[in-house]
């Protein structure tokens, strides 16, 4: 290493040791997530009956009151992937060549846009903006151009979460808008304060200032609460080096270290700096129009009701433990461990391992039933600690293992990440997050940059092993909850019109 690395590094917040040891997982990989079984309704997830969902609104609605809640909303991701199909089309014909009014074939997707292109709710001010250049036709190679192009819309460089998603009578709503609406409906304090959370991207920060700038007020008036937003950026120092495929650094042409971000697990340490009794975790792009929400606004109040249930009966075990219980109740919270709180160990703990084992963060995690969609899973993992609940990715799992590969696709559900946290112990103290990670549970991925082939790593994902060591409750939620924009025409389901 020379001195100028350690230099970058210092400058970027890193330090050599973290560096040799990407290295080494680089040379070494990562172990793959051992799968047991996956966890499945009375096995590790929880359906509520309609009692026990009263019970927990109520719950909620009388304790959840006082505590500071925080929504906390990965928002740093570009809408360009929701355009895919709309680049391959463009991209086929030279942008900035050939008349606009060209007719090349469109694929499906494409099609289906174009087709379809008067129910957008940016189709408006996309019309304006074509009229505007003179341009009264609407062909599919023009209107996408208008779209995508930094000339035009510049859609195609935007964050997700300063798309134009839906429309109303009064105008059109940004997926950060239609977050303010859920925080003031399901995260204010008995103040009327609602704290809004965004990680974004540097690139970004300007147009999110903007936009909240612009839209705050009226959601405040309209809503009768006080939104606190605050944004974070992904720390420099989380980013990971590249290597090439004979695992040395990747050197740019100033002889600097190639460094990329770290995928969602670096989010750990944003989250970390939150201060809040209860934490809501949610993707930027899953929600839906108002009158579709009161279902999900109803089960993220429940899922905090579960959560302070599970956080009031930990603590009362901690107690109960410091206070030198008999040892026909020592094998009593052993057994309720085991039964409820996603953790199966074949012997009993005595006190002092049992403390340390309650003496963590708690997560409560929706989970939807599994009708294809892409993503992790709730899983039985046998892990360093036992054989825990965890929510385990594809690119974890070692599909040339037959078991292991029959396990993953014998998942009845799928993570939604639909996440409630609390992060304090039982004095309220708030947990160093930092210590309850898997740093094993990372990810390789190959990659191309300038033509170049790239080895990548990811940390430990957010929901993954960012919260291995974790509490763990998963708790089924309806699949009407889950409502994501991945493609453009995720925008023309029922959920988003």
């Amino acid at each position: 290493m020379f001195h100028s690395d350690k230099e970058q590094l210092l400058i970027r917040g890193a330090n050599a040791s973290v560096l040799e040891k990407q290295l080494k997982w680089f040379q070494e990989g990562f172990p793959f997530a051992k799968l047991i079984k996956p966890a499945k309704i009375s096995e590790g997830i929880i359906r509520l009956d309609e009692k026990k969902k009263r019970e927990l609104l109520s719950l909620y609605k009388h304790q959840g009151k006082v505590k500071k809640k925080v929504k906390f909303v990965p928002a740093s991701g570009a809408a360009s992937r929701m355009f895919k199909s709309l680049f391959e089309y463009v991209l086929e014909d030279n942008l900035d060549s050939g008349d606009d009014r060209k007719i090349n074939p469109l694929t499906e997707e494409a099609a289906h846009f174009f087709n379809n292109l008067s129910q957008f709710p940016f189709y408006k001010m996309l019309k304006l903006a074509l009229m505007g250049k003179g341009i009264f036709e609407e062909t599919p190679k023009g209107v996408i151009k208008e779209l995508l192009q930094e000339k035009g819309l510049n859609y195609g460089q935007l964050p997700k979460g300063l798309i134009k998603f839906h429309t109303y009578p009064g105008g059109t709503r940004t997926p950060v808008e239609e977050h303010l609406v859920e925080g003031c409906l399901y995260a204010a304090d008995h103040q009327g304060r609602a704290h809004i959370h965004f990680t974004i991207s540097a690139d970004h920060k300007d147009a999110f200032d903007k936009h909240l700038k612009e839209v705050r007020n009226f959601y405040e008036k309209a809503y009768g609460k006080t939104l606190e937003i605050t944004l974070s950026e992904q720390k420099k120092s989380t980013d990971t080096i590249a290597v090439d495929l004979k695992n040395e650094p990747i050197r740019l042409d100033d002889g600097s270290l190639l460094f990329r971000p770290a995928g969602h697990g670096a989010l750990i340490e944003n989250l970390n700096e939150i201060d809040a009794d209860i934490i809501f975790i949610k993707n930027i792009d899953n929600i839906s129009i108002e009158k579709e929400s009161s279902e999900t606004i109803e089960y993220k109040k429940i899922l905090a009701g579960k959560l302070l249930e599970v956080q009031a009966q930990v603590f009362s075990f901690i107690k109960e433990l410091e206070a030198n219980c008999s040892e026909k109740r020592l094998i009593e919270i052993n057994q309720r461990v085991r039964n409820e709180l996603g953790f199966d160990s074949k012997v009993n703990l005595d006190e002092v391992s049992l403390l340390n084992h309650l003496n963590r963060p708690i997560r409560v995690c929706g989970m939807v039933k599994n009708e294809g969609e892409p993503g992790g899973g709730p899983f039985w993992t046998a892990t360093d600690q036992g054989i825990t609940l965890q929510i385990v990715e594809e690119p974890q799992v070692n599909f040339n293992v037959i078991e292991q590969k029959q396990i993953f696709e014998k998942a009845t559900h799928f993570n939604p990440v639909d996440i409630v946290c609390g992060v304090q112990n039982y004095k309220n103290e708030k947990f160093d997050l930092l210590k309850f990670r898997d740093l094993s549970a990372g990810i390789i991925t190959k990659k191309s940059q300038e033509g170049r082939d790239l080895k990548a790593q990811e940390l430990p994902g957010l929901w993954n092993g960012a919260m291995a060591y974790w509490h763990t409750v998963f708790v089924e939620v309806p699949l009407r909850t889950f409502n994501p924009v991945k493609t453009i025409n995720d925008l023309l389901k029922s959920a988003h019109q």
